[in-house]
């Protein structure tokens, strides 16, 4: 058995796994915020770090599981900053904390523009989303703290070094939107290295994993939009885009060589790194986000309560018209996202999963603005932390990798 980790924004989920796969255990919390010195919100370390160390004890203590390997997948873009005793020295930076308009026209002044270290390290100009420029404010704002720094951490390896004691930096963390990672070079990027930052990174953690590999426990934790595309890859070959549904929507393309444009990055097309090291195109769509909004207004304006589109007979029609039209706003939306992941590549199928997999409405508008492609809703059961086992499969797992994980579902578009 292995057990799983799976750190969202909101939800904080664990998970154990049998070696068929199936989940026979499962808990979750949300944790409030604090404020970091400047008031901006932000996760709390400690309530975080109290959690994870109880459930694994709790875990470890049921006579139940037989657990032998442990991984972890969280949110990215957030940096916790350890001192050489490995202690936390800053809060847990928010990555929608407002980057300085002063410093980033330093930064860009010094590196050449926005153009040219977006297309060089396949990210859009995102600010705080840009982790790697986390640490150049932090050198600039914080130079005391920067000093004392000993280690900086993605969040997903700080969570996996409260498993091990151990510290690595990981491809999948850093090749998301950082700003660190020169995907021409396959390095560092070189104003990491002239700012003195890569020296604050561990060694990168040595993928494949097997189970000769070390004795060590090989927890590396994973990014989580990569650690979600895991379970595809492993059980498609025939190209194909998934969208990952939630509080942003991703359209992750696998099968999309071509080199990022300066007009994709515009309008937040990126790559991401597979735990193998290869680009994954991708592009951005904060069309969960939207959705709660826009709900919460209709809500608001019909009297009913927030979860009214999953009640249609309850709701009635005439709120349910104008959510449909909503809900064509937003698939107009992640069309042209969607596309800009497809770009020329041999795609003919799309795949959906997350909350939008089960909105009927938001598939149909999908599918029929889709003709030339198949249109699946996908139903599998905790993508992401399914992926962040999978991909220590043969450290633990003496079984071969199951092939009937992903359920698919057309969806057809009455003609």
């Amino acid at each position: 058995m292995i057990l799983i980790f799976d750190i969202g924004k909101t939800n904080k989920k664990c998970f154990v796994f049998d070696e068929d796969y199936r989940i026979v255990f499962e808990k979750n919390t949300t944790l409030p915020e604090i404020t970091d010195e400047d008031g901006d919100p932000c996760e709390d370390l400690f309530l975080l770090k109290n959690w994870v160390l109880e459930s694994v004890r709790e875990i470890l203590a049921d006579p139940r599981f037989q657990i032998r390997a442990v991984n972890c997948t969280t949110y990215g873009a957030s940096f916790v900053h350890l001192d050489a005793d490995g202690e936390p020295l800053t809060p847990l930076y928010n990555y929608l904390k407002p980057f300085p308009d002063d410093l980033k026209k330093q930064f860009f002044t010094k590196y050449g523009g926005e153009g040219k270290v977006a297309l060089e390290t396949a990210s859009p100009v995102l600010g705080m989303l840009n982790s790697g420029l986390q640490l150049f404010w932090l050198k600039n704002a914080r130079p005391e703290i920067f000093q004392k720094t000993k280690w900086s951490l993605h969040l997903p390896q700080f969570v996996a070094s409260l498993l091990n004691g151990q510290f690595f930096s990981e491809i999948t963390s850093l090749g998301c939107h950082t700003m660190l990672w020169d995907f021409q070079k396959n390095d560092y990027h070189e104003w990491v290295k002239s700012e003195g930052i890569a020296e604050k990174f561990p060694p990168i953690y040595p993928y494949p994993i097997t189970n000769n590999q070390s004795t060590n426990q090989p927890i590396s934790g994973l990014h989580d939009s990569s650690a979600a595309l895991i379970p595809y890859l492993a059980s498609f070959a025939e190209p194909f885009v998934l969208i990952s549904t939630g509080t942003w929507c991703i359209s992750l393309n696998p099968f999309n060589d071509e080199p990022l444009t300066d007009f994709e990055l515009k309008n937040d097309c990126l790559c991401y790194l597979t735990f193998e090291g290869k680009p994954v195109k991708a592009a951005r769509y904060f069309g969960g986000n939207e959705h709660e909004i826009g709900v919460k207004k209709l809500a608001a304006e019909f009297g009913v309560a927030d979860d009214f589109y999953q009640k249609p007979l309850a709701a009635g029609a005439e709120i349910f018209e104008k959510y449909a039209i909503f809900i064509a706003q937003l698939v107009e939306k992640q069309v042209v996202s969607t596309r800009l992941a497809i770009g020329k590549s041999p795609v003919r199928r799309i795949f959906v999963d997350g909350g939008f997999s089960k909105n009927g409405i938001y598939m149909k508008f999908l599918a029929a603005a889709f003709p030339e492609m198949e249109v699946f809703a996908a139903e599998i059961a905790q993508a992401t932390a399914l992926g962040a086992a999978m991909v220590i499969h043969d450290f633990w797992n003496k079984k071969p990798m199951p092939k009937n994980l992903i359920s698919l579902k057309k969806i057809r578009v009455p003609s």
